[in-house]
């Protein structure tokens, strides 16, 4: 049985990566999706286990800064913490910010190992059904995939599912295997494009040049509100967590539930675990004034997404979320496929992930539970800093993706102007991103099932779990339409 090796550069780059992911976390409009697309081509040096430490400690920091500015200026980190505000922001001004502050990191921890927990558990049982499937059925989880990322594009069904399909576009680009014919490609770059676009550069330019091209826009203006955490009116004391295992244990349920749904994301699972919160409450009208159920309630969702976005990614090979999106870049790097092989040919990576994400969970506790004070005042760091110095790594990084290659710096502008006019007009990257993600896999398995069939388009009906998937292809549509009217609905009731 192989073994991976666990020493102190594990933990070294666990702990760089939870650090790094909280200054992430805690700037505003800075994301762990942006941190992990800037620090990917810095794993070259490193194998894969030694990269995952690095990346997940970067996912989980993230993910928990966010509640940081939520707290403390009601601005959230990161969409997930988008609820950790509405009852953590009144308690900040109530003279209760460390209190809050402490209680929303106790809960990432909870939520954190929850979701962990359902990793170990569910993720092997999950790639021993899915090992049975054929092309049929590959193609036709990842058009499943593809239409949940359209069916909750809230309000916007028709831009997700365009976005979505350009990605699968923009993926087929370059050469066909079966047939060895360019597609696609201008004569100009035959050479550069032939195998198509680097999943790197695009993601660097999706997810992190467009957030500097939105803040250029801007003007990056800085706003400068410092909460004074020297004179609390209440403080922190575990017996604040009486009487909330059971909203811990839904939350963070929740968060891992909504991350095994493909393209969904942190914001929904916290709104979700809130409402579920609010709704199951015996004091509903409390909420939004301070109540600590709504701050546990997101918070331990938000975390909880961490191991739910893994499920489907490493048993099926479709990425949970954005950031798990960006996460296959790791794998890719390495020369491994994610799916339902996985685990069953790299045992030694599937152990390093579980301790990995075990390990940045409880760093991220540790770094920020007493040290919170100090660590509050990275929301005054000025970007005016610090996106100099991620435009020069997104450039060094897309110039090594292929040991110097200057076309792959270009790639990296042109995704970056790409995905800044698919946000103004609102369109969803992350969908383009797990389009074009998917979009060799969903040309492969089709080819690979018409081949099959002797060119017969009936043989996607012919397979009992083709059947299955096929009805939650139809529930998710349907559900998207009724999504969509509902939406429109209310847009015009508040109009009104």
């Amino acid at each position: 049985m192989e073994v991976f090796t666990f020493g102190i550069s594990q933990l070294v780059m666990s702990f760089v990566g939870v650090v790094i992911g909280i200054i992430f976390g805690a700037l505003p409009g800075m994301t762990a999706t942006m941190a992990i697309a800037i620090f990917l081509p810095l794993t070259y040096a490193y194998d894969l286990t030694t990269s995952l430490f690095l990346l997940l400690g970067l996912y989980v920091g993230g993910i928990s800064g966010g509640l940081i500015p939520a707290i403390l200026i009601n601005i959230p980190g990161t969409p997930s913490s988008i609820c950790t505000g509405f009852d953590g922001y009144p308690m900040a001004k109530r003279g209760e910010a460390l209190r809050a502050l402490r209680i929303g990191i106790t809960a990432s921890l909870i939520g954190g190992l929850i979701s962990l927990a359902c990793l170990w558990f569910f993720t092997p049982p999950l790639a021993r059904v899915a090992i049975n499937f054929s092309s049929i059925e590959k193609f036709l989880i990842i058009l499943f995939a593809l239409t949940i990322i359209a069916a909750l594009s809230k309000g916007a069904m028709i831009k997700g599912i365009f976005a979505g399909f350009l990605g699968v576009l923009i993926a087929l680009v370059g050469q066909f295997a079966d047939n060895n014919k360019m597609r696609m490609v201008p004569d100009l770059f035959r050479v550069d494009l032939r195998m198509g676009f680097q999943l790197l550069p695009v993601l660097i330019g999706l997810f992190a040049l467009v957030q500097i091209f939105q803040e250029a826009e801007t003007g990056m203006k800085e706003e400068h509100r410092k909460m004074d955490l020297n004179h609390e009116t209440r403080s922190f004391s575990f017996k604040d967590f009486k009487g909330q295992g059971f909203n811990l244990l839904r939350s963070g349920l929740i968060g891992t539930f909504v991350g095994v749904l493909p393209g969904v994301g942190g914001s929904a699972a916290s709104l979700l675990s809130y409402s579920q919160a609010k709704s199951m409450s015996k004091h509903p009208e409390k909420f939004g004034t301070g109540l600590i159920d709504g701050l546990i309630a997101s918070e331990g969702s938000n975390n909880g997404l961490t191991g739910g976005a893994l499920i489907p990614l490493l048993s099926l090979g479709i990425p949970g979320d954005s950031t798990t999106a960006v996460l296959i870049g790791a794998f890719m790097l390495q020369g491994i496929q994610v799916g339902p092989l996985f685990i069953m040919n790299n045992p030694e990576i599937w152990r390093a992930i579980l301790i990995a994400l075990g390990l940045a969970n409880i760093l991220m506790f540790v770094i920020m539970f007493y040290p919170i004070k100090h660590i509050v005042k990275v929301i005054n760091f000025p970007k005016t800093r610090i996106y100099p110095v991620i435009i020069l790594l997104c450039t060094v990084g897309s110039y090594a993706t292929q040991n110097g290659n200057m076309f792959d710096v270009w790639a990296m502008v042109f995704f970056g102007l790409v995905g800044y006019v698919l946000w103004k007009f609102g369109f969803s990257i992350p969908s383009f991103l797990i389009g074009f993600i998917l979009g060799d896999d969903l040309e492969k398995y089709f080819v690979d099932s018409i081949k099959g069939s002797g060119g017969n388009l009936a043989t996607f009906f012919s397979r009992p779990i083709g059947n299955v998937i096929w009805v939650l292809i139809l529930i998710s549509l349907a559900y998207a339409f009724y999504d969509e009217y509902k939406s429109n609905k209310k847009a015009k009731k508040a109009k009104a």
